[in-house]
C-alpha cells in the first residue's frame, strides 16, 4: 500500500509539474509536450471544412495546403519554433480567425504566419514575435483585417532573449510581389515597418494604426498603391512612398515623428502622378518631404506645428492647392525645384496684402533657398537658425530668385475644410511659441550630431 502512495506520489508531482509548464504555456517545447497535434487535427480536416480548435496552446510548424477555415475556440495560441513559420497557408482561400500566435526568433526570416496562397482572409489574430509577423508571397486577393502585430520582448511568455533593437527587428505585415490585396482596421507596435509592400500593385492599406516603427507604412516599387485614413505616431517616419506611381495616399494623420534628425510624417521619394490630399501632418520634424517625385497633386493637407512644413528637393511639375500650413517653425523650403505650381494655400506666417477682397493675396509667397543650400554645405550653421544676421543674409539672397518656388496666390486665411485651430495657434500665440522652442533645440541637437559624428543626407 505505501509503494502505491509512493507511486502516486509521484505521478501526482510529475503531473502537476507538467501543468506548470503549461501554464507558463508558451515555450515550444511545453507546448509540443501540451498539443502537439495541430498538423493531425489540419490533415483530418475535410475540404472546404471547418476545423474549430479547442482552448489551448498547439506546437507551430503547421501547414495548410487545402481550402478550410480554422478559427479559435476560446483561447487558442499556436507557438512557433523561431525557425520556420509558425502556420503556413499553401492552398487558396484559406480562412483563419481568432488564433494567437507566438513566434521566436532563432531564425530572423521566419514569419508567424507565412501565406503563399492567394485568396486568404486573416482576421482578430494576435501576433508576438520576434521574427515577421505576416508575409505574404507571389500572391493576390488576400485580406488581412482587425489584427493586432507586435513585438515579443526578450524573455516574454518565455521565450528566449532575442534581438530587441528596432536593425534587428522584422516587418510587422510584409508583402512581395503580391497584388489586390486588402489590409484594413489592424494595430501594429514596435517593429521595423509597421506594413511593408516591395514590387506589389494595387493594395489597398486603409484605417491601420502603426505605433514605435521604422516606417509606419513603407511602399517600395508599387504600382496603383491606396494608403487611406491611416494613423502612426512615434515612428521615426509616418509613411515613406518611394519608386511609386499613380499612388492614392489621401486621410491619413502622422503625429510626433521626431525623435530622430530623419523624422517625418510623410516622405516622398521618385514619386509621380499620385495623389496625396486631405491628411494631416502634426509635430513632425519635417511635415511633408518631397523629393527627386514629379506631376503629383497635394491638396487639402493641415500642415501643422512642425518643425519645416514643407520640403521640395530637385522636385517639378508637381501641383499645390488648398493646403494649410499653420504652427510650423520653417514653413517651407524649396532648392532645384522649378516648375511646380503653388496656388491657394494658406501660409500662417506670410503678410499678404488682398486690395480686392477675395480672399487671396496679391503678393506671391517666395519659397527663399538661401538657408537651405547654406545648411546643405555647412550643417554647423543650423546653430544660427533665425538669428538676425542669417534673417539679414536671407533677405539679402536673391540669385535664380526666377527658378524659385511660389505660390502666386496664397489665400489669406486658411480654407473652412482645414483643421480647427485655437485662436492662439492662427495669432502666433502660445501653441506657435512652443512649437518654435522646441525647433530650435531640436534643431540645435540634430546640427551637433550631424556636424561631429558626419551624418549626410543620403
Amino acid at each position: 500500500m505505501n509503494r502505491q502512495f509512493r507511486r502516486l506520489g509521484f505521478t501526482g508531482c510529475l503531473a502537476v509539474c507538467l501543468w506548470l509548464a503549461a501554464g507558463a504555456g508558451v515555450h515550444a517545447a511545453a507546448s509540443a509536450v501540451l498539443r502537439a497535434d495541430l498538423q493531425r487535427q489540419i490533415d483530418a480536416t475535410p475540404e472546404n471544412g471547418t476545423l474549430v480548435l479547442q482552448e489551448g496552446v498547439y506546437a507551430g510548424g503547421a501547414i495548410i495546403g487545402k481550402r478550410i477555415r480554422l478559427e479559435a475556440q476560446g483561447q487558442v495560441r499556436i507557438v512557433g519554433d523561431g525557425t520556420s513559420p509558425a502556420l503556413h497557408i499553401q492552398a487558396d482561400r484559406v480562412h483563419v480567425r481568432g488564433v494567437e500566435l507566438v513566434q521566436g526568433g532563432e531564425s530572423e526570416e521566419a514569419a508567424a504566419v507565412l501565406v503563399t496562397g492567394s485568396g486568404a482572409l486573416l482576421e482578430e489574430l494576435d501576433i508576438r514575435t520576434q521574427a515577421f509577423g505576416i508575409v505574404m508571397r507571389d500572391n493576390e486577393r488576400s485580406e488581412i483585417r482587425r489584427t493586432q502585430i507586435r513585438w515579443l520582448g526578450d524573455g516574454e511568455d518565455g521565450m528566449a532573449a532575442g534581438p530587441g533593437e528596432l536593425p534587428d527587428k522584422r516587418n510587422g505585415i510584409d508583402l512581395f510581389n503580391s497584388h489586390d490585396n486588402r489590409i484594413h482596421d489592424n494595430d501594429v507596435s514596435s517593429m521595423n515597418d509597421g506594413i511593408y509592400l516591395e514590387s506589389s500593385h494595387r493594395n489597398l492599406v486603409e484605417n491601420n494604426r502603426i505605433e514605435h516603427s521604422r516606417y509606419g507604412i513603407h511602399c517600395m516599387y508599387t504600382d496603383g498603391t491606396v494608403v487611406r485614413g491611416n494613423r502612426g505616431a512615434f515612428n521615426i517616419t509616418g509613411a515613406m512612398v518611394m519608386g511609386v506611381k499613380d499612388a492614392e495616399v489621401t486621410g491619413n494623420t502622422f503625429t510626433k515623428q521626431s525623435e530622430s534628425v530623419n523624422s517625418q510624417g510623410l516622405l516622398f521619394f521618385d514619386v509621380e502622378t499620385s495623389r496625396i490630399a486631405g491628411n494631416k501632418v502634426e509635430g513632425n520634424r519635417v511635415g511633408l518631404y518631397v523629393e527627386q517625385s514629379n506631376r503629383n497633386e497635394f491638396s487639402g493637407n493641415d500642415v501643422l506645428r512642425n518643425f519645416v512644413g514643407v520640403q521640395f528637393l530637385e522636385s517639378e511639375g508637381n501641383r499645390l492647392t488648398g493646403n494649410r500650413f499653420i504652427g510650423n517653425v520653417i514653413e517651407s523650403q524649396a532648392d532645384d525645384s522649378a516648375n511646380n505650381a503653388f496656388s491657394g494655400n494658406y501660409w500662417e506666417a506670410f503678410n499678404g496684402l488682398d486690395t480686392n477682397g477675395d480672399g487671396s493675396s496679391e503678393l506671391a509667397y517666395a519659397m527663399n533657398p538661401f538657408f537651405q543650400r547654406l545648411t546643405s554645405a555647412a550643417p554647423a550653421y543650423q546653430l544660427f537658425f533665425q538669428s538676425p544676421g542669417m534673417l539679414f543674409l536671407e533677405s539679402m539672397f536673391t540669385e535664380g530668385r526666377e527658378g524659385w518656388s511660389v505660390d502666386d496666390a496664397p489665400l489669406m486665411q486658411p480654407a473652412l475644410a482645414g483643421t480647427a485651430l485655437q485662436e492662439g495657434d492662427r495669432s502666433g500665440g502660445p501653441a506657435r511659441n512652443g512649437t518654435l522652442a522646441l525647433g530650435v533645440l531640436l534643431l540645435a541637437a540634430s546640427a551637433g550630431t550631424t556636424y561631429y559624428l558626419g551624418v549626410r543626407r543620403k
